[in-house]
C-alpha cells in the first residue's frame, strides 16, 4: 500500500466530560437555552476535511489566498489520519517538523470544533477576530443558529494537541483554562453581529502512535431564570429546529458565504461580498458566473463550472447541455492515485439561490447600507451526527435514499463537499450576474 493512502472509514469521538462556568454579572439572554451536549460525534473523512477547510478560510485575506489554504487543509485531513474504525493519527505525522505538527493539531482542533458545533444545531459562522482589533486573547469562532436564533452569538474556542503526554485530565484543564482566558471575558460583549450570549471551549487531543482520542469541553453555566407568572412558559426548541427559512444577521451570513464561495472557487462572488460590506472596491470581473446543476444523493446542487471541469474541452459543454454522462474513464484517470481524490465544493440549489438573489439585491442598492438581517434557509447535515440526534441521520456515503455509494458532507448552510464518485450527469446550466441575479 502506498504510504500516502487515504483513510476512508468513519470515526467516532467521545466527549470525555464538561465543566460549566458561571458568568459574573446579569444573566445574558435569559430566554436562551443551550442545547444538550452530544456524548459523541461520528464523522466521515469528507466531513472532517470540509470542516477543517471551512474554519481555515474564515479570514479577511484575498479569496485567491483562501483557495490555497483550502487545498492544504483538504490534503492534510485525508492523509494524516490512519485507516480504521477508531481514531488514530498516521505514522506520517512523525515525519513532520514540530511546527508542522502543531499547525496540523490546531487545524484539526478547529475542524472537530466545527463538527461538534454543527451537531449542536449551530449553522452560521465567523472568525471571532471581529470581536477585537487588539492583541488581547479571544476565542476562535462565532456561531449562530439552532437554539441561539433570535438571542445572539455563541463563542467557541478550539484547541488541538497531538503529543505523547496528552491525557484526559490535561485536555480538561486546557479547555477550562482557555474558557476562562479567552471565552468568559467576552460573554455579554457586543460583536458586529449581535451580543455574545454563550460560550464553549473545546479541546481535542490524541497521542501519536496510540489509538483513541480525547475530547473535553467547558461552557457557560446558566442560572435558571426566575419564572414570570405573567408569561406562559413554552417548550424549548431542540437544536437545529429552525424553520426552513430564518432571519440571519447580515454580517454573519456574509462571512459564512464568503468562505463558502471561496471554497467553491467562485472568487468573484467572494469579492462582491467584500464590496457590499465596504471592504474592497468593485471587483474587476463584473461578468456572469456559470454554475452547473447536478443531482447527488437525491439532492440538487450547484457548483461553478471550473470546479467540475478539470478537462478544458469544448465537447464537455455539448454533453453537459444535452444531459449525457461525464466522460467516466477520464474522470477515473483524473482521480486515480492516493494523492489526487476528486474534491468539489458545491451548494444545495435552494441555499445558493436564496443567497445569490439576496446578494444581487444588496449590490443593486449600491449604498453599502446593509439591512440588519436577511432571510436564508437552513438545511440538513450529512457526514456528521451525534449519538442522540434524531433529526440528523448519519448519511456519509452509503445510507441515503438507497442510490448507491455517495461520499459527501453537507452542512446546515447548504455547503457540501463532494469527494466521489463525481456526478454522472448534469441537469442544467445556470448563470449568476451581479445585478441581474441567478437565471
Amino acid at each position: 500500500m502506498s504510504p500516502l493512502a487515504l483513510w476512508t472509514m468513519e470515526k467516532t469521538v467521545l466527549l470525555g466530560g464538561e465543566r460549566r462556568h458561571l458568568h459574573k454579572g446579569a444573566l445574558i439572554a435569559p430566554a436562551f437555552s443551550a442545547p444538550p451536549l452530544a456524548p459523541q460525534i461520528q464523522f466521515s473523512p469528507t466531513a472532517l476535511a470540509a470542516a477543517m477547510a471551512r474554519t481555515a478560510t474564515l479570514r479577511d485575506g484575498p479569496p485567491e489566498l483562501l483557495t490555497h489554504i483550502r487545498d492544504s487543509a483538504l490534503s492534510e485531513a485525508r492523509i494524516l489520519l490512519a485507516e480504521g474504525a477508531g481514531f488514530e493519527l498516521s505514522p506520517l505525522l512523525g515525519d513532520l517538523a514540530d511546527s508542522e505538527r502543531t499547525h496540523f493539531a490546531s487545524r484539526m482542533g478547529a475542524g472537530i470544533t466545527d463538527l461538534y458545533m454543527n451537531a449542536l444545531g449551530y449553522t452560521w459562522r465567523d472568525n471571532a477576530a471581529c470581536l477585537s482589533t487588539a492583541l488581547k486573547p479571544h476565542a476562535d469562532f462565532l456561531y449562530y443558529g439552532g437554539n441561539a436564533v433570535g438571542h445572539g452569538m455563541v463563542l467557541a474556542e478550539a484547541r488541538g494537541s497531538f503529543a505523547a503526554k496528552v491525557s484526559d485530565a490535561g485536555m480538561a484543564a486546557i479547555a477550562e483554562r482557555k474558557y476562562l482566558r479567552q471565552v468568559r471575558p467576552y460573554i455579554g460583549a457586543t460583536s458586529p453581529h449581535g451580543p455574545v450570549i454563550h460560550g464553549y471551549s473545546i479541546a481535542f487531543g490524541s497521542q501519536p502512535g496510540t489509538p483513541g482520542s480525547l475530547l473535553r469541553l467547558s461552557q457557560t453555566r446558566r442560572r435558571k431564570p426566575k419564572p414570570n407568572p405573567g408569561t406562559p412558559k413554552g417548550p424549548t426548541p431542540p437544536a437545529g429546529s429552525e424553520t426552513p427559512a430564518s432571519s440571519v444577521p447580515t454580517g454573519m451570513a456574509l462571512a459564512s458565504h464568503r468562505s463558502n464561495f471561496a471554497l467553491m472557487d467562485a472568487l468573484p462572488i467572494a469579492k462582491w461580498i467584500d464590496w457590499v460590506g465596504g471592504k474592497r472596491d468593485v471587483p474587476e470581473d463584473t461578468g456572469p458566473i456559470t454554475f452547473l446543476r447536478f443531482n447527488y444523493a437525491g439532492r440538487p446542487f450547484l457548483a461553478p463550472a471550473q470546479a467540475l471541469m478539470p478537462f478544458k474541452s469544448p465537447y464537455l459543454w455539448f454533453e453537459a447541455l444535452h444531459g449525457h454522462p461525464f466522460w467516466r474513464e477520464q474522470w477515473e484517470q483524473y482521480v486515480a492515485g492516493p494523492f489526487a481524490p476528486f474534491f468539489a465544493f458545491a451548494m444545495e440549489e435552494s441555499a445558493a439561490t436564496a443567497f445569490l438573489d439576496t446578494l444581487t439585491g444588496l449590490i443593486r442598492s449600491g449604498t453599502r447600507r446593509l439591512p440588519d438581517a436577511i432571510e436564508l434557509p437552513t438545511g440538513d447535515l450529512a457526514g456528521v451526527a451525534s449519538s442522540d440526534s434524531r433529526a440528523d441521520r448519519f448519511a456519509s456515503a452509503r445510507d441515503e435514499v438507497g442510490r448507491g455509494d455517495y461520499d459527501y458532507a453537507l452542512f446546515r448552510d447548504g455547503l457540501a463537499l463532494i469527494a466521489g464518485p463525481p456526478p454522472r450527469k448534469l441537469t442544467g446550466v445556470r448563470s449568476w450576474h451581479p445585478k441581474e441575479g441567478l437565471d
